[in-house]
Order: structure tokens, then sequence, then C-alpha cells
């Protein structure tokens, strides 16, 4: 579980880099379950790109 200043390439315990995970705690989410049914509208956050949507995706499904 990241701190809420932690800035790390991990979110969530999904390794989807720096710049994303900063991007995606800056936006207010925390976990996996905060975010929205569809990841895609994540794309407009600078930093979160197709690879970490892809990744977090993955994630999702298999919990």
């Amino acid at each position: 579980m990241p701190a809420d200043d932690d800035r790390g390439p991990e979110f969530d315990g999904v390794r989807i880099g720096r710049p994303a995970t900063g991007a995606l705690i800056d936006a207010g989410y925390r976990f996996l379950a905060d975010l929205p049914d569809d990841l895609q509208s994540l794309r407009k956050l600078h930093g979160v790109g197709p690879r970490a949507i892809q990744l977090l995706a993955e994630s999702r499904d298999r919990e």
C-alpha cells in the first residue's frame, strides 16, 4: 500500500512507473479500486500512457 506521498514506480502493487504513479496520486487515486471503470479516461493525466493503463487493467482483472 503506497503512502500518500510515495512517488515510486508502483501504484497499489502494480509497477507502472513514477510518472504514472505520481499522476494518479495527484488526481486523488490511491488504490486500484479507486480508479474509474473506464481506465482510458486516465489518458488525460500527464504521465499515464497506454502501457500503464494496460498494466492497471490486467491487475484489476485478476482481482
